[in-house]
């Protein structure tokens, strides 16, 4: 779970990484006023979309292999027995 939040994270603070250094290679981060002035709603928007781009291709591809279904865990003569797919 941890994976997925930390991905989703990373996909988000992309476009501002992006703008970071884009403000680094045309030398106009001196100045924080370049900063504040910036295109913040576009790039929040745009991590946004990256986010729900990555949520989406999570679910298209992240399920069970085809013909398995998945056992839960359980105890079973006082001996526990671990989730798995069958």
């Amino acid at each position: 779970m941890l994976r997925i939040i930390l991905t989703q994270l990373l996909l988000f603070s992309l476009p501002f990484i992006g703008f970071a250094i884009w403000l680094f290679i045309n030398k106009k981060a001196q100045t924080s006023e370049n900063w504040r002035n910036g295109p913040m709603l576009w790039l929040v928007i745009a991590g946004g979309l990256l986010v729900i781009g990555g949520l989406v291709m999570l679910t298209m591809t992240g399920g069970l292999p085809d013909g398995m279904t998945y056992r839960p865990a359980e105890m079973r003569d006082g001996q526990f027995i671990p989730g798995r797919y069958e």
